[in-house]
């Protein structure tokens, strides 16, 4: 076993602080899978905690730490729930949380998802629910949603920064009222529309939403609304998703499920990118291809603009999407707004292309694990990348233009340490420099719990034994 492939698969909390990425030696040809969907499997686990009955999920993001807050969110709130490896088995608890009426405290950490969706979903709890998180995420919006909550007849309580977690939901003495249409103009995260659009099903007369500007990342908007027809509920949007409505089928809301939940897409982008930038290496990601319910599975096609090989399972077969990494790559123009989180595998992948790339639709980035614009923009320049923010007063907007000759690639180039900002993507996107780059080290290299606990492990599959 080489020397990467060693270090790469030990246990993830004795990685060494930092870690070095070697080069890849050799054109590679993997075949990887990665873990079950955070996106997804966040979805279904409150939607299988509200059900009525058991729901089984396979396939699904059990190990990571946004997923296990979740699920210990809503063991919390009164759902029963049995893991067994990537296999949830959920008890509902029919529509009405089976939590003290007095109130109950559910601390999220720094799992973004979780903390929106059960924002939205404590409007079925019989007392007061306080959603709190660790720093960040008391840095982190959700006045929006809070304020469409209130329209539901919520009393919002804030006990730190007003529009910040942590919050307390009281919901309505008499039910969340009929035939209330929440108006958004642009929201600021498509996760407050899922998470409204999320409780109606166990709504009288159903959740309507209006959006009068943009449609912030309608990819994950178009994963709820069909993930809610899959499992049961009514709905109905237009085509530009402006008009949104999902209501109950039957009286009992949902009853439960079974579910096979994807591969998570945005995990996928970092193999797709290793590719890209090692001429004539090939990743091919199994459980994805153009059908994928995730946006973020359409990512490979912004390589193949690029220049990268990209092929695609035949229809009728067992799905998967390969790239074929080319002697060169493009710059691209690229608008990320449907995909936001390939906005770093992307910017990586631009790094090494021979002109500057524009990468636009980044507004939601500034809110995320970290303000991930700066972050690429602080991490990028060690390379001597030149990065620009807010192109023509666009402050969504970056420029990524590589060094003229490209980036020092040479034996003894001088060391670059980046720094992750306890955030998981900056360090599996910023890792992807040291395949080819020699002397690349990556700062708190186990801060990739918090979606993809198993990354290290399935990257030394590309070096050799």
């Amino acid at each position: 076993m080489s020397g990467a492939r060693s270090i790469l698969t030990g246990p993830l909390a004795e990685l060494p602080d930092p870690l070095e990425i070697e080069p890849i030696s050799c054109a590679f040809d993997l075949a990887v899978t990665p873990p079950g969907s955070k996106s997804e499997t966040n979805r279904a686990i409150v939607l299988a905690a509200l059900a009525s009955g058991t729901t089984v999920l396979r396939g699904a993001l059990t190990e990571a730490d946004d997923s296990v807050v979740a699920i210990e969110a809503v063991r919390t709130l009164g759902a029963k729930v049995d893991v067994d490896r990537s296999t949830l088995r959920i008890e509902g608890v029919g529509g009405r949380w089976k939590c003290p009426a007095e109130g109950v405290t559910v601390d999220l950490k720094n799992a973004g998802t979780a903390t929106r969706f059960l924002s939205a979903a404590a409007m079925l709890a019989p007392g007061p629910v306080t959603i709190t998180g660790n720093e960040r995420m008391q840095q982190r919006p959700i006045g929006e949603l809070a304020d469409a909550l209130h329209q539901l007849g919520a009393t919002i309580e804030w006990h730190g920064t007003e529009g910040c977690p942590p919050l307390t939901i009281i919901p309505p003495s008499g039910g969340v009222p009929r035939g209330v249409e929440l108006a958004f103009e642009s929201p600021e995260s498509s996760q407050f529309i899922s998470a409204l659009l999320m409780l109606g099903p166990w709504v009288s007369g159903g959740i309507t939403v209006r959006i009068t500007g943009r449609v912030t990342s309608s990819p994950y908007l178009s994963m709820t609304l069909d993930l809610l027809d899959r499992v049961g509920a009514s709905v109905k949007a237009t085509d530009d998703l402006r008009m949104l409505r999902v209501s109950p089928e039957s009286s009992s809301g949902l009853d439960g499920f079974e579910l096979e939940i994807e591969p998570d897409a945005s995990g996928a982008t970092y193999f797709w990118t290793a590719a890209s930038i090692v001429p004539g290496a090939k990743s091919t990601v199994l459980g994805l291809d153009a059908r994928a319910i995730q946006g973020d599975a359409r990512y490979a096609g912004l390589l193949e603009r690029m220049g990268a090989l990209v092929e695609l399972s035949p229809t009728g077969e067992s799905a998967w999407t390969s790239v074929t990494g080319p002697v060169a790559l493009r710059p691209i123009l690229a608008d990320l707004s449907p995909m936001p989180d390939t906005a770093m595998s992307l910017a990586v992948a631009a790094c090494f292309a021979n002109g500057t790339s524009v990468l636009r639709g980044l507004g939601t980035l500034r809110v995320k694990e970290t303000d991930r614009i700066e972050a690429i923009r602080n991490e990028l320049i060690k390379l001597g990348v030149t990065v620009d923010v807010g192109v023509q007063g666009d402050d969504e907007t970056i420029t990524i233009t590589p060094p003229e000759g490209g980036i020092d690639c040479a034996q003894d180039s001088s060391p670059v340490e980046f720094e992750t900002y306890d955030d998981h993507r900056m360090a599996m996107s910023l890792a992807l420099v040291g395949l080819v780059r020699p002397n690349v080290y990556i700062r708190d290299p186990g801060c990739v719990a918090k979606t993809y606990p198993t990354f290290w492990k399935q990257l030394a599959d590309l070096y050799p034994d």
